[in-house]
């Protein structure tokens, strides 16, 4: 059943299923909550308590909001971790990513642990060297028209790249909710300024994390040149010791989407460990 929950003048979506340990799930631009449709169950039927957010824009949450950035979506997810009585894990995908590092480091208290997924958390920097990638040249095109044009066409195109092999198997009905979400011209709109918005907010809190994290890429992921390189990247930036990285073989920039069970396993040793 949704939930809502206001924040900064505007409400946020949930949904609650299970009991045990808290997690909280949050998604990448311009998807949902269903982004975790595979992913959630399974949580729970391994015995957490998973409460699966929509971004500000995006969904069943409100559109119309004036910022919409990493530190913007973190004050959201530390307000529904109290709401909900936390502690908890907390999972981003993407710019969630970022935005689940911001809140670890202001709310300790509240963060027991990470599981940042294809995340965008560092200031990013293009050579030019990049560019001879071609999956990362056209996804990058592709993110541009969306960021520049507020195209739904540009946005279909880059998740076609950025989901390489084979698709899900209800991949047309959920693309098909995607683009409906985002013909609405105020959640184009917050699609558009997450795109532009940079990921330093997070890189800046990298160091301040004091819980375990766990860092997940897919080794096709478009976004970046080197995936393994960004996720090394991102856990030498934390505090030594605390992070860990896990590489799906064959994901794009949707492991959790693509490669569920892989990406469960990865996070339930995680977990195990982090408990133990």
């Amino acid at each position: 059943m949704t939930e809502f929950l206001n924040v900064d003048g505007g409400t946020i979506a949930y949904e609650v299923t299970g009991t045990g340990p808290l997690v909280v799930l949050a998604h990448g631009m311009g998807d949902s909550r269903k982004a975790y449709r595979f992913l959630a169950p399974a949580l729970v039927e391994a015995g957490f308590r998973v409460a699966a957010t929509d971004l500000r824009g995006h969904g069943e949450s409100s559109a119309g909001w004036s910022s919409c950035t990493r530190t913007d979506l973190a004050q959201d997810l530390i307000a529904l971790v109290k709401h909900l009585g936390g502690p908890a894990v907390l999972v981003g995908h993407s710019i969630s990513g970022g935005a689940v590092t911001i809140a670890a480091a202001k709310a300790p208290e509240l963060v027991t642990a990470l599981v940042e997924l294809a995340p965008f958390t560092r200031k990013q920097q293009v050579r030019l060297s990049d560019l001879r990638v071609s999956g990362y040249r056209r996804g990058m095109t592709r993110l541009l028209g969306t960021a520049v044009l507020g195209s739904t066409n540009q946005w279909a195109k880059y998740l076609d790249i950025a989901y390489p092999g084979a698709k899900p198997a209800d991949w047309d009905a959920r693309l098909a909710e995607i683009t409906a979400m985002l013909s609405e011209p105020a959640r184009m709109k917050v699609l558009q300024a997450m795109g532009k918005t940079s990921p330093a907010d997070a890189g800046e809190q990298l160091a301040n994390v004091t819980c375990p994290v766990l860092v997940v890429q897919g080794t096709q992921d478009p976004d970046w040149a080197s995936p393994q390189a960004e996720g090394e990247a991102v856990i030498a930036d934390l505090p030594a010791g605390l992070g860990k990285l896990e590489m799906i073989e064959g994901a794009g920039h949707y492991p959790h989407v693509q490669f569920p069970q892989q990406t469960l396993a990865a996070i339930l040793t995680f977990l195990a460990d982090v408990r133990a």
